[in-house]
């Protein structure tokens, strides 16, 4: 933070929240009321007191340039990152020099600071020097990786005959057998290291009960898998591309393979998704200059947020390094300076560009689910039981996604455009349009619908 006048909205602090309830909670501390000692620096510090329950007020600080995303500290018990007490005091914060003032920090908040800025420097020289002596023994990693490679081959030989088996006895087999099978192929997948594999099995298991439908959609699985399978035991003849995209699907790690892009990276989006073991973070980034559209994964353990996180509709100078395959994922690598306010959109296009585009992607990656998509002049109406995206010079549509239709977003979306043209960010796919963030005409801010 270099300028005192660059501060979020209360909308990208509320991005920042775990969930609902931290949302809810924290907006309540976003008032002068329970705070004291507030102040913030030019060095993107924020910190004050919040009256509690207890006799000590808990003492919350806030790096918004966080190295990877902002980074939070409170002694209050709470397990969520960020906690109400941070969101509340980031709240007070964007509410300007009158909320919250410049100052110098106390000492329990330029230790936590010096401490963790410290670190990060510390871990960053660490990365470089082991970037440059590379592994200690190429030959032991080479061999891990061929035990690894054989292990998998097993599990998708298994897998195989999982699926024929299937095919012979029928699909109406599966709504007999219930999930406990498949969850049990799940878990010789995992034993195979192999959790690509894992993951879509364990969504095989729970078609059958998906309702009207479902022995056609679990047929249209069932290929897919059948494909990736296939594309691993023959992955020698594929192209290194279409080998990198099999490889990633299946679960195996991947490292950056191109060189770090700088840019001016325009947030999105951001959403979690989560199971019974695993909290997955998705940030769609687009550079200003490049035209580049970057995913970056974060995860953490279930129940808990991961770390990084960025407001959405700012943007933050920094370098991102594309990883291998047809996907668009990334990894965040040097930050230049902390997220700030901007004018960028994103370019758009019309639904039917939309849906061409994934059919394209398709090509290079049959399993990809959906595509990032801005759309440019649609206006949400009704269709039906469900809603659309309908293009405002055009005849053509995109249906939402059954989720999409059931969220509160919607609503916020509909409110937005009021029967107007608006520019709408999201994920197009098969089972249609998910909308994730969304800007008004003329120049407003990025509004979150997710």
């Amino acid at each position: 933070m270099t300028q005192q006048g660059v501060r979020w909205t209360a909308d990208q602090v509320l991005a920042l929240a775990p969930d609902a309830a931290s949302r809810k909670a924290g907006s309540k501390l976003g008032a002068a009321g329970p705070w004291s000692g507030t102040g913030s620096s030019g060095e993107g510090t924020v910190w004050g007191l919040c009256r509690g329950s207890g006799s000590k007020p808990y003492q919350t600080v806030v790096d918004v340039a966080g190295a990877s995303g902002p980074a939070y500290k409170c002694s209050c018990p709470s397990r969520k990152f960020p906690c109400k007490h941070a969101l509340g005091l980031l709240l007070l914060w964007s509410g300007g020099e009158a909320a919250v003032a410049a100052g110098q920090a106390p000492d329990w908040a330029e230790e936590w600071i010096a401490g963790r800025r410290g670190r990060t420097e510390e871990k960053r020289e660490a990365d470089a020097r082991g970037s440059g002596t590379g592994s200690a023994d190429p030959e032991a990693a080479r061999r891990r990786a061929r035990r690894r490679a054989e292990r998998i081959t097993a599990g998708a030989t298994e897998l195989e005959q999982r699926l024929a088996d299937l095919l012979r006895s029928g699909l109406a087999t599966a709504e007999q057998a219930g999930y406990g099978v498949w969850e049990e192929t799940a878990a010789r997948m995992v034993d195979a290291q192999a959790p690509g594999l894992a993951a879509r099995v364990r969504e095989l298991g729970v078609i059958p009960s998906s309702g009207p439908g479902w022995p056609v959609r679990l047929l249209e699985e069932c290929a897919l898998l059948h494909l990736l399978d296939q594309g691993w035991l023959h992955r020698e003849r594929l192209p290194e591309a279409l080998a990198a995209t099999v490889r990633t699907r299946v679960g195996l790690p991947a490292s950056p393979d191109g060189p770090p892009l700088r840019d001016d990276w325009l947030v999105l989006a951001q959403y979690d998704t989560a199971d019974t073991k695993l909290t997955t973070r998705r940030i769609w980034l687009h550079g200003a200059a490049s035209g580049r559209t970057a995913l970056l994964l974060s995860y953490g353990a279930a129940g808990r947020a991961p770390e990084l996180a960025l407001p959405v509709g700012l943007t933050l100078d920094a370098e991102v390094s594309a990883h291998p395959g047809a996907g668009q994922r990334a990894s965040l690598g040097e930050r230049f300076a902390p997220p700030v306010p901007t004018g960028i959109r994103p370019p758009g296009v019309t639904t039917a560009e939309a849906t061409a585009r994934y059919g394209a992607a398709l090509r290079d990656d049959p399993w990809l689910d959906s595509v990032p998509v801005t759309l440019d002049d649609v206006i949400p109406t009704p269709d039906g039981g469900s809603w659309q995206l309908a293009d405002a010079e055009g005849d053509t549509a995109l249906p939402l996604t059954p989720a999409a239709a059931s969220r509160p977003g919607l609503w916020r979306l509909v409110a937005l455009s009021g029967g107007t043209p608006v520019k709408v960010f999201g994920e197009c796919g098969h089972r249609g349009f998910t909308p994730l963030t969304a800007w008004p005409p003329g120049r407003g801010e990025a509004v979150r619908l997710c």
